[in-house]
């Protein structure tokens, strides 16, 4: 695969991960907050709470470390999970009555589901990227940094601030794991397949 094309995908795939993972599930919140629709609330704040390691991944790819390329695959495996974990909430939510909130949200959460797989299945051949830091300073490699780094120097214009960037993804990445590891280890035994604590 030549190096344009290679970069044309990838920030194909930047850009549906706007639209799918950051763009359409803010407009679905703030219209579940709005017809108080609780069940697809609920599931949106666990969405964002999963969906929040994408956003370390950014940082950690700013920061140059060559495992952003697990946590990134990672992601994508926890988000299509969290969307279709919960028995109480899919119930509510097959529960509710018909309107265009209902037929929206279901159909981003199945699209969403198979942007995920498909970027999944996409994303192994970039896993020898997280191992070999010979491979992760290629060009096959490099372009996934190029948004990321676009995404720097919009919110984060100070020069040569990569380290301290890099930090705090490193800071998200463990509060995340320990967050992650509470949920599994104490939580999950406890309340199951149920996201309401009883």
């Amino acid at each position: 695969m030549s190096e344009a094309l290679l970069r044309s995908l990838v920030w194909l795939d930047y850009r549906l991960a706007i639209l799918f993972l950051v763009s359409l599930p803010i407009v679905l919140l703030i219209w579940a907050f709005v017809r108080r629709v609780e069940p697809i609330q609920r599931l949106l704040i666990i969405y964002w709470r999963v969906s929040s390691l994408l956003a370390i991944t950014v940082y950690l790819m700013i920061g140059g470390f060559p495992f952003s390329f697990l946590t990134s695959i990672l992601a994508r495996v926890l988000i299509p999970i969290s969307l279709w974990f919960w028995v109480d909430l899919n119930e509510e939510i097959d529960d509710q009555r018909r309107s265009s909130l209902k037929l929206v949200f279901t159909s981003w959460r199945w699209a969403t589901s198979i942007y995920c797989v498909l970027g999944v299945l996409a994303s192994l051949p970039f896993l020898q990227c997280a191992f070999s830091q010979a491979t992760f300073a290629t060009p096959f490699c490099q372009v996934w940094l190029e948004a990321p780094y676009g995404f720097r120097n919009v919110l984060h214009p100070k020069p040569n601030n990569e380290g301290f960037l890099g930090f705090i993804g490193i800071v998200g990445l463990i509060i995340y794991l320990l967050y992650f590891g509470y949920f599994v280890f104490f939580r999950l035994g406890k309340q199951g397949r149920t996201a309401v604590e009883q």
